[in-house]
């Protein structure tokens, strides 16, 4: 049984006749004949009584008739949904985004563009440090991820650089460094410093270490964050200063204070997107699309 034959079937029903169904489908009558006695033996029943009238529906071919419209209708269903997948109009795309830059306008930007240009994937967004987004993109349990990484190339994934950030100094609110910022990094050799794990952010944590060693400058850490928003929140509480990247100034934490020194400016730190090569989700693809755009 073809859906073809189905189609001829309806249109058989619904003109009541051959040759007015042959005119609706554009079949040469005997054609069309043809087809329904090859549905008629396939499924080895009769689906007409044929009258000088016309034709009138047999039991087996009321049961067919009840059914064949909703086959004809599963399928247009499903032709339209895997062809919308496939061009990636719908579906879901799983992305990690380091803590710091779900407020970063450049972030903000690419997955609102990805809204207007793809409104039916659904985004699914996970808060996760770099370390774990890696192991999660190698894995394969996320699509794609915004992370920290010292280059581009890392095995087993491929990259697009999104943005170049640096550091900042946050200090509380009420220290005194607030209101009398310090010109080098040498002036804070004794302050208290709070700071994040190496297997958080490998690469970011290493990045920032080299830096400091080109600067000569060895930092007293104290206390120890998760990530990026729990050292802010130390900071705010007074328990020491922090390095943090620049993009951290777009989420303002009370009792806050950021400064900008020179020693940090030059410290790139890139930012960029990952995915894996062997991942062919057409929706991962128009989001790579319009992040490389």
């Amino acid at each position: 049984m073809e859906f073809r034959q189905l189609q001829y079937f309806l249109a058989v029903v619904e003109e009541g006749s051959l040759s007015a169904a042959s005119r609706r489908v554009h079949v040469a009558q005997p054609a069309l004949t043809r087809q329904i006695r090859l549905l008629e033996e396939d499924l080895e029943t009769r689906l007409f009584n044929r009258h000088a009238r016309g034709m009138r529906l047999t039991v087996a071919g009321r049961a067919l008739h009840e059914e064949a419209r909703e086959l004809l209708d599963q399928r247009t269903r499903l032709r339209t949904r895997l062809s919308t997948l496939g061009q990636g109009v719908t579906g879901r795309v799983s992305l990690g985004v380091t803590v710091t830059h779900l407020w970063v306008p450049e972030v903000a930007r690419l997955l609102s563009s990805y809204r207007d240009h793809y409104p039916r994937v659904a985004f699914e967004v996970f808060p996760l440090l770099s370390g774990p987004q890696l192991d999660r993109l190698q894995d394969g349990g996320l699509d794609a991820g915004i992370l920290y990484l010292d280059g581009g190339e890392l095995p087993g994934l491929e990259t697009r650089l999104l943005q170049r950030d640096h550091l900042l100094l946050a200090v509380p609110e009420n220290s005194r460094w607030a209101t009398s910022p310090p010109a080098s990094l040498h002036e804070l050799a004794d302050a208290d410093v709070i700071w994040g794990f190496r297997h958080a952010s490998p690469q970011y944590h290493d990045r920032i270490q080299a830096h400091f060693r080109r600067l000569d400058f060895q930092p007293r850490v104290v206390q120890y964050g998760a990530d990026n928003i729990a050292i802010l929140g130390m900071v705010a509480a007074g328990l020491g200063i922090a390095i943090v990247p620049a993009a951290s100034s777009h989420h303002p934490m009370p009792g806050v204070h950021f400064l900008q020194l020179p020693e940090l400016d030059t410290c790139d730190m890139l930012l960029w997107l990952a995915w894996r090569p062997d991942n062919d989700s057409p929706a991962l693809h128009n989001l790579v699309s319009l992040a490389t755009q």
